[in-house]
């Protein structure tokens, strides 16, 4: 494919969870993912479904400038799947001089160490979603990411039931982070007063609670939001 990056889509919302949640943000959606998670809500993103289209990093560029949004989204899938070209499109949205946040979100499956280490730009930040047992993908993840997340990144758990939330504390306490751990409620098994009533329980005061402001405004399985 050449400099040509697979793409889902690009569209401008307003940011639906983490540290940046109600900014108004860019969201730039690369195709293809290398897990297969049992919860996946952008199962679209990915085999055998097909890319929608593929873009070089410059058209990439000019897309997000055709939006008034400072903050950056990349997305997936998988926006790290591509190794150079992901670093590249990454320099390249850091570039842009109104933009003043990117955030990255990989699946902790991703070796992060490229990336952290060659990208310096203060606008970058990673949230990388470690997956917990109930994804079926638990195995996957590359576990030396937790020692390179930065104080400005986020590690995010998705929380399905009891199993996941004490497999999310025992990583907390075994490979010490920078990066702020968010815990992001399944509704359908694990509803959000039950997970509040554990962090609460467990003392978790470092943790902050994860909600899906887009999944609360719009219809949970609405695109382009």
């Amino acid at each position: 494919m050449g400099e040509r990056i697979p793409m889902v889509e690009i569209f401008e919302t307003v940011e639906g969870e983490g540290t940046r949640a109600g900014f108004p943000t860019v969201f730039v959606r690369l195709f293809g993912c290398n897990l297969r998670c049992v919860w996946c809500d952008t199962t679209y993103s990915y085999p055998p479904a097909e890319a929608e289209r593929t873009m070089s990093i410059a058209e990439i560029v000019q897309e997000v400038l055709r939006y008034k949004s400072r903050h950056v989204c990349l997305t997936g899938g998988e926006p790290l799947l591509y190794g150079e070209r992901s670093r590249q499109l990454i320099l390249a949205l850091a570039g842009i001089d109104r933009i003043a946040d990117i955030h990255i979100e990989t699946n902790g499956a991703i070796d992060l160490a490229p990336f952290i280490g060659r990208i310096d730009s203060p606008k970058v930040r990673y949230i990388m979603d470690y997956k917990l047992p109930d994804s079926g993908e638990s195995e996957r993840m590359f576990i030396g990411n937790l020692a390179l997340l930065r104080q400005q990144d986020e590690l995010k758990f998705v929380i399905a039931s009891r199993a996941d939330f004490d497999e999310a504390k025992r990583i907390l306490e075994t490979y010490p982070t920078e990066a702020l751990p968010m815990f992001s409620p399944v509704w359908s098994t694990m509803p959000p007063a039950e997970l509040v009533a554990l962090m609460l329980e467990h003392g978790l005061a470092n943790v902050k609670l994860n909600m899906q402001l887009h999944k609360i405004i719009w219809d949970p399985a609405k695109r382009g939001v």
